[in-house]
């Protein structure tokens, strides 16, 4: 037996066990080394391996392969590639991109350097008895970012970036050649551009110095370049943007004409982008003619141009607690395409005719021109709603347009529930802010009929623009940019899909919404719907309320971008697509740009160019909600930072072996109460009844409970907050200040539900 023989014989032994120490005589007998010469090359082949590091010493005489050495030529090839899911530990998880794999465990030795959202190849080890599966990375094929923010940390002869997001575990090494004038404590985006593999950490260099933390706007900047998301259109689209002009009198004429419709908008109070528009008018058959007029963006915003690279970039407007990010220029966004009243303004429109019960008799699609008679916010055309059952007093053309609007949208809503639809609604937080951006209170938006009727007749239009687009065979209704009775194929579209839920993921559910006393039916597709419908019902108001949401839009798949239509599963519609946003939302602007070509009659696009395009999309998306989500925590730490000691009504939201989660009635702050800092007992986790239970008198905290909490603690770097559960007696002592400190309980966005 040779000593190169020795060696890849005992490094194939080692590899095949990464997590087992050997010594040299267990080992010998592996490799079927028994004579007194053989055994005594084994244990000289060991020490050399050890020495050269292939092999590291465990405990004495004992050893374990060094990772590095683990390679193809020792292990068959078992290989998944996935995206690295870092923990604050260093231990992470790669998910797998094959469907139906498990998690892999990577422990902190064997990243290799991966960071947070990394796509990476990993080499899986041989599976473990009643262990995760196991690996270690291999290869990092894409690096999720190479900026970070976060806090200079200032030394005498370099410095480093403590980073603002806690899944980044390592620091980044700056040379003071590179701090770009930052100075220790301030804020600043900085740029990884080496890892060497004998260091520890990162080398990068300091791109823009953001300022101090705890300024407000220090702080909504840095949430936006943590999440890549520009912080200045570059100048070349924005002087793109000032040159725009004003659309021509030919094509103005070119254009069916609805400047003489009753046409109005409804948006939010605060809203500065009006990308939708609604006209209404009788025709004399009896019908009605609904149209949806959608601002034309794709005429002024052409492909390639430097606006269009930008806004592609960009994939979507970022709505933060004080401020928008738009995806366009000001120009575009607020003046050129916004859809402001009494203003000639060029849209893409479906129009339909409709009937008393709501149904589509004909539908059309094309370029128009309307004006609008009217800006209404949501608040103001709730009052006309609400005043068709009382005072009347407002007769005006919108405003008669708005009831006969409600009767259809009610009727749309009501079939679209008996069809299948889920009802999710979201509750949306707002912040009443001071001229400083401070947060002065803090309250839920309630969704009302105003909402619904808007809600209703845009997906009405993406409906139908997708069934369009994408059934096999379609006629072409007259238009502008179509042939009457023009029929042709199927082409490549953009869809928004929505798939049905990962069976144990909804087993899962089911059996802890029943441990909490609700009933579930998972057989067809419509009872499933109703159970989810029914559920939503019966916990309005509750205190597990938002618990249970969560969870529940957890165990849905979730939608995105595509040109594969698999139809809508939550709104229960076999094609859906989004063409009524293109201000905010590139896909949008995707969408006008084909239903156009394919009006005209032009050719299929590529599939696979515009699959690309979906999935940069649906990546911005999720990048834009967690960004406003981080926006809406740091809002939240920042409102209860002045009220340490103050005592709010809860209910328990969460339960962990760290402590208990309490969410604040009214506002949503969600805080942790320690475990160890509930009195009187000691408490353990009862993961299976989602409840915390003393060991000696059993006197139980579960999900949903009603509670009092003091704020103890507010750490608004981290945007966390840490309660105390205010016992009986000190509710009392302390309830005038309860009273002082809480902005008062609003409604839940479902008890006015239909």
């Amino acid at each position: 037996m040779t000593t190169e023989n020795t060696q890849t014989k005992i490094l194939k032994i080692f590899a095949n066990s990464p997590f087992t120490a050997f010594n040299y005589k267990q080992i010998s007998s592996k490799v079927g080394a028994y004579d007194k010469a053989s055994r005594q090359l084994v244990q000289s082949t060991i020490l050399e391996m050890a020495e050269n590091k292939i092999l590291v010493e465990e405990g004495r005489g004992k050893y374990k392969i060094n990772p590095k050495y683990i390679n193809d030529d020792l292990l068959p090839k078992n290989y998944i590639i996935g995206t690295i899911d870092m923990k604050q530990t260093g231990k992470a998880y790669v998910i797998p991109e094959e469907e139906g794999r498990e998690d892999v465990m990577i422990a902190p030795n064997y990243t290799r350097h991966a960071l947070h959202g990394d796509r990476v190849k990993v080499l899986m080890f041989p599976q473990r008895k009643m262990h995760k599966p196991e690996g270690q990375v291999v290869e990092i094929l894409q690096r999720a970012k190479s900026r970070f923010v976060g806090r200079i940390q200032k030394m005498d002869k370099f410095a480093f970036l403590v980073c603002d997001n806690r899944n980044m575990v390592v620091d980044i090494f700056i040379p003071l050649s590179d701090l770009a004038g930052a100075e220790d404590g301030e804020k600043a985006v900085v740029e990884m551009t080496d890892w060497p593999e004998q260091m520890h950490n990162p080398v990068g260099r300091v791109v823009k110095r953001l300022g101090r933390p705890g300024d407000n706007n220090v702080e909504m900047q840095s949430i936006l370049a943590e999440y890549d998301f520009p912080l200045d259109f570059p100048a070349e689209a924005e002087e793109e943007a000032s040159k725009i002009k004003n659309p021509t009198k030919k094509e103005m004429e070119s254009r069916r004409d609805f400047r003489k419709t009753t046409t109005f908008t409804i948006d939010p109070a605060d809203a500065k982008d009006f990308d939708d528009a609604i006209s209404f008018q009788h025709l004399k058959n009896g019908n009605f003619e609904v149209g949806v007029h959608i601002a034309d963006v794709s005429y002024y915003v052409r492909p390639g141009s430097a606006i269009d690279r930008e806004a592609y970039d960009r994939g979507t407007s970022v709505y933060l607690v004080d401020r928008t990010i738009p995806m366009l220029p000001e120009k575009l966004c607020n003046e050129v395409c916004s859809l402001r009243p009494n203003e000639d303004k060029l849209c893409f429109s479906a129009v339909f005719e409709m009937n008393e019960k709501a149904e589509v008799l004909n539908r059309w699609f094309g370029k128009t021109v309307i004006c609008s008679d009217r800006r209404y916010s949501y608040e103001e055309a709730q009052e006309i709603i609400e005043s068709d059952q009382s005072d009347r007093s407002d007769q005006s053309d919108t405003a008669l347009a708005i009831r006969e609007l409600h009767k259809l949208a009610t009727i749309l809503r009501e079939a679209r529930y008996k069809e299948g639809a889920i009802n999710f609604e979201s509750q949306e937080v707002k912040f009443k802010l001071d001229e400083n951006g401070k947060p002065i209170g803090v309250y839920i938006k309630e969704q009302k009929e105003a909402n619904w009727l808007i809600e209703e007749f845009m997906l009405l239009a993406n409906r139908n623009v997708a069934e369009f687009s994408g059934s096999t065979s379609r006629t072409s209704r007259t238009s502008r940019t179509s042939r009457t009775g023009q029929t042709s194929q199927a082409k490549t579209f953009v869809y928004r899909v929505h798939d049905e839920p990962n069976p144990e993921k909804l087993n899962t559910f089911v059996e802890f919404v029943t441990k909490l006393g609700f009933k579930m039916k998972v057989g067809s597709r419509k009872a499933l719907a109703d159970s989810y419908n029914r559920l939503f019902e019966q916990i309005a108001g509750r205190g597990e309320e938002y618990m249970i949401d969560s969870i529940a839009i957890r165990t849905m798949s979730k939608a995105y971008y595509s040109t594969e239509n698999i139809g809508h599963y939550g709104l229960a519609f076999p094609f859906y697509t989004h063409f009524t946003s293109p201000i905010r939302r590139y896909p949008d602007l995707m969408v006008h740009r084909l239903l156009e070509r394919y009006l005209e009659g032009g050719s299929s696009v590529d599939a696979n160019e515009y699959e690309e395009y979906c999935k940069h999309c649906s990546i911005m998306e999720k990048k834009a909600a967690d960004a406003e989500r981080t926006s809406v925590k740091y809002k939240q730490a920042e409102y209860l930072s002045d009220k340490i000691g103050k005592v709010f009504d809860a209910n328990i939201s969460g339960v962990s072996k760290w402590g208990i989660y309490a969410e604040i009635e009214g506002n949503k702050c969600e805080g942790m109460i320690p475990i160890g800092s509930l009195k009187g007992d000691y408490y353990m986790l009862d993961e299976d009844n989602y409840q915390v239970i003393g060991r000696r008198y059993g006197k139980c905290y579960k999900l949903g409970d009603a509670v009092k909490i003091s704020v103890r603690n507010v750490d608004m770097l981290k945007k966390q907050i840490d309660f105390d559960l205010v016992e009986e007696e000190e509710t009392r002592k302390t309830s005038q200040t309860s009273r002082t400190g809480q902005t008062g309980r609003t409604g839940r966005t479902r008890k006015n539900k239909r």
